[in-house]
This record gives structure tokens, C-alpha cells and sequence, in this order.
């Protein structure tokens, strides 16, 4: 089990990214690049979205959820943010799946649409995934990916991430249980 008092100072950085926990002060970066979201380009990609819920309060309570999952080791939350200018450009998250004997998280990941074809989430992803290994003491992370989201098929064999399986309906998703393809990645 990782150390508690680590989950909110762990920061990864590559050369053009800070990847770390949303901080109260993030509100209006991350509320501004959430609604500059261009129309949703493609079927797995919700696009602009109604942000009028997400009040600065709101998002106080949303910062504060991530840390009690992250202090219980439910799930690990982190925004990815550009160094050059401190811009929010997505998320990446892992749940814990299972501790003990198997040290097991999921990842799920997304970049504002607005900021694609940068190289932006397979340096965050990548740099997430030594993160989850080295602080948060997992061995083995799963990507489960519908079978036609061909970007994130993509973003997860570009960091090394191998094909293992498709598990039949799987996940309960738009009204049905959907198939996904895992793919997966251990610590060295």
C-alpha cells in the first residue's frame, strides 16, 4: 500500500508536462479548457459538454473527493498540465482493482480535444504509468478500451502497453453490457 502522506505531493514531470493532483486553485484553468472543448470529433469523445453545474464550489468538492479516494486507494486522480504555461490539457486516473498479492489498477486517460495530435497524452500516459509504478506500488495496470476507440487502442500500445484479451460484455455501458479489449502493462 502506498504511503498516504505521499498522495498529494507526487508530481511526474516529462520535458513539456506536470502530471499531479487538481488543487482547489485549478478551478478556472480547468473549468476554461473544459468548455473550450471543440464539438465532439468522434463517438467516444464527449466533446463540449455542460459545464454549468461545475461551480468553483462544486469543483472544491470535487478536489476534496479525489483526495479521500486517493488517501482510502480507491482511485488516483491526476491532471496533466503543460509547464510551459500551466494550461489543463486532461486527466489520467488509476482505481485500484486489487492490493495484496496482486498490487492491480486500471488507467483511464483523456486529453481536451482541443489539444490532440500533440503527442500530449502518450507522454502524460507514459509518464502516469512510472508514476503508478514507483509511488503508488502497483505491479500490473489495465487499459479497458472499447473495441472500435481506436485512439486510446493507439495511445496504449505506444507506451508499451500489449493486447491480452477481449472481455465479453464487461462493462455496463449506453444501456448494455459492452465488450472491451485489455490491454496491460507490469512493472519492470
Amino acid at each position: 500500500m502506498p504511503d498516504k502522506k505521499k498522495i498529494f505531493d507526487v508530481i511526474a514531470e516529462t520535458e513539456r508536462l506536470i502530471v499531479r493532483p487538481l488543487k482547489s486553485d485549478d478551478y478556472q484553468n480547468w473549468f476554461n479548457e473544459f468548455n473550450n472543448r471543440f464539438p465532439s470529433q468522434y463517438k467516444h469523445d464527449k466533446g463540449r459538454m455542460d459545464m454549468s453545474v461545475c461551480t468553483e464550489e462544486w469543483f472544491h468538492n470535487l478536489v476534496e473527493k479525489h483526495q479521500e479516494l486517493a488517501l482510502s486507494d480507491v482511485a488516483h486522480v491526476f491532471g496533466i498540465f503543460r509547464k510551459e504555461d500551466g494550461i489543463h490539457l486532461g486527466m489520467v486516473d488509476f482505481s485500484t482493482l486489487a492490493r495484496e498479492v496482486f498490487q492491480w489498477a486500471r488507467i483511464g486517460y483523456s486529453i481536451h480535444n482541443q489539444f490532440w495530435e500533440n503527442g500530449y497524452c502518450k507522454e502524460a500516459v507514459k509518464e502516469a504509468v512510472n508514476l503508478a509504478f514507483k509511488e503508488l506500488d502497483f505491479h500490473r495496470i489495465e487499459a479497458h478500451i472499447n473495441l472500435d476507440n481506436i485512439p486510446s487502442i493507439n495511445t496504449a500500445r505506444s507506451i508499451g502497453m500489449e493486447f491480452e484479451c477481449i472481455r465479453k460484455g464487461f462493462i455496463y455501458e449506453n444501456e448494455e453490457w459492452t465488450d472491451h479489449l485489455v490491454y496491460c502493462i507490469n512493472s519492470k
